[in-house]
């Protein structure tokens, strides 16, 4: 029995100025390509957990256009896509289908509309893959595959038993950073999360140790990676992650992760952060303004954090670590000042690199259901439009004309080569001062 595991996750931004434009935008360029090669964990542990007389074939899908010819071996094909792809993979399950292969397709979009997949597909997973698969294959073997395979207790597998991905399907050269999961969900229920609550409430965390032996299982193919920890906020539980940053130091790897302003909290991390390897922190700072960041999670935690914005950032950095700020726009508090705003946050706190998005309402999120109810939806299906650049609804204090021109502008602003360069400068003369660490 053979399996074709297929990954769409590249992302092409349908907005034909903001298209046009990021071709002459070397940092917005770069970060888009390394999302775009970032390999597909979920298939990888999908991989792992399937039986041993069962071959797998891994294979990544950036444009399903440019698929002509189906691979006749299969016996049985699993699809998984982000929203901004999910058309791409129902076609491309409908050609499996016509060609007499049963489909099997899951993911984030497909958790948040089974109803929709089900139309596309033999079988519906709505819910995490390790305790789902090896069932989908022993009842695929006994020719019973179902219409829908779904958790009974959403959100308590436990991440102690995970499995090792498997990394030995990729081949290094297509990869410019590795993907490793230390935990899943986060704790503060923004409203636009389209990640942290589909999987069940709650935040789980795994073991240290397992995380170091995919570390380095990576290492034994990869001597020198660089990684990249695909959560949605790894360092929540302070004690973990001290224990976690201390076991790092001796690998040796330069690593990304994603995490909020809470960190800045504690110096002792910070320190340990640098030692480890980190090189960069994504933090979620959303935006500038009282009015936007009020309500946008629900004990308005990033509100009551906003005032030290620029004091936490600057002790990061001071560190030898470079915050990504990340800020959106299209907010209910945003008017067509938040642009001008957000660039002079930028230029004061020197952030080394920002990335400002627009605000996309996922399916399956509060956003969502309150965009829809409140009539403000452009469309109730727009998948192809979540790729953060894309407007799909109506702001509330701005003309979509005001939001999409205000991105292009600011754009335009902190992307070029100067203004990097100027904010490079400073993080370098930061770094100067520190003690050397391992390369």
């Amino acid at each position: 029995m053979k399996v074709g595991l297929m990954a769409l996750s590249g992302v092409r931004v349908r907005n034909e100025k903001l298209a046009k434009l990021g071709v002459t935008l070397p940092q917005f360029v770069s970060r888009g390509k390394v999302i775009a090669q970032l390999p597909s964990l979920s298939l990888l542990i999908i991989a792992s957990v399937t039986p041993d007389d069962v071959e797998v074939d891994y294979v990544e899908v950036p444009d399903a256009s440019q698929v002509k010819e189906l691979n006749p071996s299969y016996d049985l094909v699993a699809i998984t896509s982000y929203s901004a792809q999910i058309y791409e993979a129902y076609e491309l399950a409908r050609r499996y289908k016509d060609a007499g292969i049963p489909v099997v397709i899951g993911g984030t979009h497909v958790i948040a509309e089974p109803e929709e997949a089900k139309r596309y597909a033999d079988s519906v997973v709505v819910g995490e893959a390790e305790p789902l698969w090896p069932k989908i294959i022993e009842d695929f073997k006994n020719g019973r595959l179902q219409p829908l395979y779904k958790e009974d207790h959403p959100g308590t597998y436990d991440l102690a038993n995970s499995p090792m991905p498997k990394y030995d399907l990729l081949e290094p050269k297509n990869y410019n950073r590795l993907t490793v999961q230390t935990s899943r969900g986060c704790p503060h229920d923004c409203e636009f999360c389209a990640g942290s609550k589909l999987f069940g409430s709650g935040f789980r965390q795994k073991p240290v140790g397992l995380i170091v032996k995919e570390i380095k299982k990576i290492k034994e193919k990869w001597p020198k990676p660089f990684i990249e920890f695909a959560d949605d906020n790894t360092f929540v539980d302070k004690k973990w992650s001290r224990d976690f940053l201390e076991k790092l130091i001796p690998l040796e790897i330069k690593w990304f992760a994603e995490t909020d302003i809470s960190i800045a909290d504690d110096k002792e991390l910070l320190k340990s952060l640098y030692r480890s390897g980190c090189y960069q922190l994504l933090i979620g700072l959303e935006s500038t303004s009282k009015d936007s960041l009020d309500g946008i999670d629900t004990h308005n935690w990033k509100l009551k954090q906003s005032d030290r914005y620029l004091e936490a950032i600057d002790r990061i950095q001071s560190n030898g670590i470079t915050v990504n700020g990340c800020f959106i726009v299209g907010l209910d508090g945003d008017t067509p000042s938040i642009f001008d705003d957000i660039r002079d946050f930028i230029e004061k706190s020197k952030l080394l690199e920002a990335q400002v998005t627009i605000l996309t309402p996922y399916p399956g999120t509060p956003l969502y259901k309150r965009l829809k109810s409140e009539g403000r939806l452009l469309k109730d299906t727009y998948w192809d439009r979540c790729t953060m650049f894309d407007i799909n609804f109506s702001p509330k204090n701005m003309s979509i004309e005001e939001l999409e021109k205000g991105l292009l502008g600011i754009f335009k602003e902190i992307y070029n080569e100067k203004e990097y360069l100027k904010r490079k400068r400073h993080y370098m003369d930061i770094v100067k001062k520190l003690p050397r660490r391992v390369e």
